[in-house]
């Protein structure tokens, strides 16, 4: 057996693994062979499978979503910008995408689970066009540093307007109080059938797109000598970025660092080939955000905790580490 297709089953393994035990985890802990029993023969009469299938399955498939959206949207970043640094959060997607949102329902009243995904969208590409305008204005770039302090000024500005729009409009706060602070929950299980469209979309240019990628995260100079055409391809991925990101903020609200800390672990195990590192961060993705919401409801039990606090909890010490390599 190949290593790749070794590596690969032990990721699905493990995303297999981390599906059991958060269908297991709760206020009410079911044991692994019951929980195998409610997938694969349900009791209608069994409260525990009634537990699993309808409240804990859908906010699983929701973790799940969000995770692998997230960390093949921080690897195409890193891909396209050459940049270790680069993700969703930093780059100013995630409060992009949550402007988005908290303006287009909370002050125009497009309230609709439909449209969340689509304000998002414009909220991120908004933000992502503002960012790299002004990297494109420093003279010689000025490296990983210019991006990345380009994405915290306008994710600053950004989270300000998002929390003066919320301080003027107590029902826009009080719609968008938890969902801000990142939480995997029953409502985000609601949102991912009009989210994952966009989501699916995503992820399927992403990884039609993942050996050009390789090219790309050499230089554009080294892409363009192997035949891809740089600028087009980074247009077309940046699409990718923002519909990931749009998808899995409409869902669970603004999760920071799993975009960072997924693509990471996964070129440990896969290397730096990104028809590799992409199927790999969806499966990681998952997976990580799956044990990040046990770790939210289990921590502090019986009460439980955003998933956001815990993915920045986990995501700020490593991403110290990184700042302190590369610059």
């Amino acid at each position: 057996m190949s290593k790749p297709l070794q590596s690969f089953l032990v990721a699905v393994m493990l995303l297999c693994s981390a599906v059991l035990i958060h269908l297991g985890v709760g206020s009410k802990p079911i044991p692994v062979p019951d929980v195998f029993s409610a997938l694969v023969a349900f009791d209608p009469e069994n409260f525990d499978h009634i537990v699993i299938r309808q409240m804990r399955a859908p906010r699983m498939f929701a973790a799940m979503a969000v995770g692998a959206a997230l960390a093949v949207a921080g690897a195409l970043m890193q891909g396209v910008t050459r940049n270790p640094l680069a993700e969703p959060g930093l780059l100013a997607l995630m409060n992009g995408a949550s402007f988005g949102v908290v303006i287009g329902a909370g002050w125009f009243g497009i309230g609709n689970d439909a449209w969340i995904p689509a304000l998002a969208a414009i909220g991120a590409l908004a933000a992502a066009c503002l960012v790299f305008a002004i990297t494109l204005a420093v003279p010689n770039r000025g490296g990983p540093a210019v991006l990345l302090l380009a994405g915290a000024a306008v994710s600053a500005l950004l989270g300000a307007f998002v929390s003066v729009t919320n301080l003027l409009n107590e029902e826009s706060f009080s719609i968008f109080r938890i969902w801000l602070t990142g939480a995997i929950s029953n409502t985000a299980a609601q949102k991912l059938p009009f989210a994952l469209p966009w989501l699916l979309g995503g992820l399927l240019i992403a990884l039609l797109s993942a050996r050009k990628v390789t090219a790309l995260s050499m230089g554009h100079e080294a892409a363009t000598g192997l035949g891809v055409n740089a600028k087009a391809l980074s247009a077309q991925l940046l699409i990718s970025v923002v519909v990931l990101t749009a998808s899995a903020v409409s869902i669970a609200g603004p999760l920071g660092f799993v975009g960072l800390v997924v693509p990471h672990a996964v070129r440990l195990i896969v290397g730096s080939d990104y028809s590799r590192i992409i199927p790999f961060s969806a499966i990681f993705g998952a997976a990580f955000l799956l044990a990040v919401d046990c770790l939210a409801r289990t921590i502090f039990a019986p009460a439980e905790i955003a998933t956001g606090i815990v993915t920045s909890l986990l995501g700020a010490p490593l991403f110290l580490l990184l700042v302190r390599r590369v610059l």
